[in-house]
């Protein structure tokens, strides 16, 4: 095909960037726009996908979703804690002498597994082992898209060998061996581990730390050809804590790089899990939206390192750090703001405090105020007064976001704005304030509540509004895990909950085999936590913070041991999602060369609404609908289940039949959902739930439904 358009064999081979052969049939290559378009009008061609960039998205983790080695009869008991699944992380590479990476008393490899450790620079087949048992790297789609990369002169590894630390840390969280007696300084200590620690680990590094720009980003040409090898080699579970930008593109997702490798991922029977972004409070910024992909929301766990600030009227006001340093007594506190007699610039938002004369910190601790809802902030506040001489800095911001260590053990320490605005009038009614930092503890459990993480990317669906996304949550905030040159850091992300969701999925498939990724899918969503495992409501940070919601954390917040036995799934397969391609309207040849057989879509085209996914959302109801969903009896041959409803606040929901009956000739059956809205005008989001229940399982999928009487697509009709 090459060949052919191009002119010559030898322009063809130098066009070429990768080939894909497993997972599905195409290539990736260097072409001019108009190339690209004579090769899309091809009869043969499926569809022709610019090459994008993607962004990269314990000791306590697994203790707090109740996942402990503990009970003999858990979940990680009965599958050997995950030993013969395999995890396929795409990322930054591996750092393999980490000791989360031991194999110590493992046994041989999966026979499933036909992968291989590749050799390359500070890296040999040597650092592969029966924990890591596989390590490959993809750069030709980077280096097409960079042409002044210097592979000589990088700092990063041309090789599976991790520079950026982002990759080790995310293999840790999913499947990372047993370390003892961990912690970050003194804080968060205990033992590290991953959700499946005896579960396989293969590396496919796609991500690449670009120099000249100081970050690392990832090609959706070298992504694809990770997972079409990854397809190859076995993996059971494929971990992607990658994201694009949003707003999404407007093409439909199967256009996606990314989301078309997942598709053909999912029919091989691979569950892939993918962050939901770090693009949060804002509605309407989860990213990896695509329904075969599960998409993970991030919480805080029931953990906080509580700093003690001292005020010279000797209030003492608890603020959040990771402060390890030694006490710092009485000193002088200022929140730089112009004195009324003076032309000096003066600013006391923590964005701009290099506005300030040095004279106005040096020596000093300086209190600030930021409304960003990123941590980068009061890193940026601790250099600005650092440099200046400072001596610690006390940041108040908006409560819930992620609190990051500053390097060198300088203090800077979080409140929110009411205590801010507390020590902000204490150093206006005081002649000489000052203040006195000590270092920081570690607080766990009750009365720490579970909240969704400011940060994390929040529905509803962009792209498919009636695909709820994300699927479910997991503690992605101020998480312990290995790094680069066999340390551990804490780092905070979408990245971080995704791998907990991964090594869950690896559990589960150790322990169902026969499970299909939307069989595990739908466990996970139907049995989680709406309330935190102490049963507290989950607040959602943001500005203001409110009660979690679907569009928060899809389902909830996961609960591994529950899923392992949920009664009844959700299934899908081949067919529905071709119902789900033709409902949103893409055309029947694509969707036949996509799918390897001769499709042809129903007229009128399906409703995207019947889609069985383990949730309903319902974007534009004017009067009423009716759907379907379809139920599988994973549980007991014999079981009746009955249905409980919480309709959302002004809606009526009427489930036909109310009772579900299974036994052995009926493993399968369906019922009806009818919605119909009170409202009489256009609403927001309501939310409910719909669960049925046989007195042992409780099924639970989120209800989400939006009056809208007047439609936003104007019909002549």
């Amino acid at each position: 095909m090459l060949w052919s358009l191009l002119g010559s064999k030898e322009d063809a081979h130098n066009s070429m960037v990768h080939s894909y052969r497993h997972g599905f049939s195409g290539f990736a290559a260097k072409l001019t726009k108009s190339q690209a378009k004579k090769i899309a009008d091809l009869p043969e061609v499926v569809h022709v996908i610019p090459d994008s960039f993607y962004k990269l998205a314990t000791t306590r983790t697994w203790d707090y979703l109740g996942l402990s080695a503990a009970n003999p009869k858990s979940l990680l008991h009965e599958t050997n804690m995950g030993e013969q699944s395999i995890i396929g992380v795409i990322d930054t590479g591996v750092w393999p002498e980490s000791e989360v990476f031991n194999d110590n008393g493992f046994g041989p490899v999966p026979s499933h597994w036909k992968g291989s450790c590749e050799s390359g620079e500070n890296f040999t087949s040597s650092n592969c082992n029966k924990k890591l048992i596989g390590a490959k790297y993809f750069i030709s789609g980077f280096q097409a898209e960079n042409e002044s990369f210097n592979s000589t002169e990088s700092l990063d590894f041309i090789s599976p060998r991790d520079f950026d630390g982002h990759g080790t840390h995310v293999s840790t969280i999913a499947g990372g061996s047993y370390v003892p007696n961990i912690s970050y300084k003194g804080l968060a200590g205990g033992t590290v581990r991953g959700g499946a620690p005896r579960a396989r680990i293969a590396m496919y590094k796609a991500c690449w730390y670009l120099d000249d720009a100081d970050i690392t980003t990832c090609s959706s040409a070298d992504i694809l050809k990770a997972m079409d090898e990854a397809m190859h080699d076995g993996v059971d579970v494929l971990s992607i804590s990658l994201g694009s930008e949003v707003p999404l593109s407007d093409e439909t997702d199967i256009r996606d790089g990314m989301t078309t490798g997942a598709f053909h991922a999912v029919l091989k029977g691979i569950t892939v899990v993918c962050s939901g972004g770090n693009s949060g409070p804002d509605a309407l910024t989860v990213t990896n939206t695509a329904p075969w992909m599960v998409t993970v929301a991030a919480t805080t766990l029931d953990r906080s390192f509580p700093t003690p600030l001292t005020l010279g009227n000797n209030k003492v006001i608890l603020g959040q750090a990771m402060y390890t340093g030694p006490e710092l007594g009485f000193t002088s506190l200022v929140y730089p703001e112009n004195p009324g007699n003076s032309n000096e610039s003066f600013s006391g938002t923590c964005e701009e405090l290099f506005l300030n004369s040095n004279r106005t910190m040096e020596g000093k601790v300086v209190l600030c105020f930021t409304t960003s809802p990123y941590g980068g902030a009061a890193l940026r506040a601790a250099r600005y007064v650092k440099r200046a001489g400072g001596l610690g800095v006390i940041i108040a911001r908006h409560p819930g976001f992620a609190i990051q260590p500053c390097q060198d053990d300088f203090p800077c320490v979080a409140v929110d704005w009411v205590l801010g605005t507390d020590i902000l009038l204490y150093t206006r009614s005081s002649g000489s304030p000052v203040v006195k930092i000590q270092p920081s503890k570690t607080l766990i459990g009750q009365p720490v509540g579970t909240k969704v993480a400011t940060f994390s990317s929040r529905g509803p669906n962009s792209i498919a509004p009636a695909i709820l996304k994300p699927d479910i949550a997991a503690p992605g905030v101020s998480i312990l895990a290995a790094t680069t040159n066999t340390t551990f850091i804490m780092l905070s992300g979408t990245s971080m909950a995704a791998p907990a969701i991964s090594g869950v999925v690896a559990l589960l498939k150790a322990l169902h085999r026969d499970w299909s990724p939307a069989a595990i899918r739908s466990a996970i969503v139907t049995t989680a936590w709406r309330t935190d495992p102490f049963g507290e409501q989950i607040f959602a940070e943001g500005s203001p913070p409110k009660l979690a919601d679907p569009f928060d954390y899809g389902g909830g917040l996961v609960n591994p041991e529950k899923a392992a036995n949920p009664g009844l799934v959700y299934d899908l397969g081949l067919e529905d999602y071709i119902l789900y391609l033709c409902s949103v309207g893409y055309n029947e040849t694509s969707i036949s060369q996509l799918v390897g057989k001769r499709t042809v879509c129903s007229n009128p085209k399906p409703s995207i609404l019947d889609f069985n996914l383990p949730s309903i959302t319902i974007p534009n109801l004017k009067d009423e609908v009716t759907l379907t969903r379809t139920l599988t009896n994973v549980g007991p041959l014999k079981s009746v289940y009955k249905v409980a409803v919480e309709p959302p606040l002004g809606f009526q929901v009427t489930v036909t039949p109310e009772t579900l009956v299974f036994n052995a000739r009926t493993k399968k059956v369906y019922y009806k959902v009818k919605v119909s809205t009170k409202h009489k005008i256009n609403t927001g989001f309501y939310f409910g739930s719909l669960t049925w229940s046989d007195s042992v399982h409780n099924v639970t999928i989120p209800l989400s439904v939006r009056t809208q009487i007047l439609q936003n697509y104007y019909d002549e009709n």
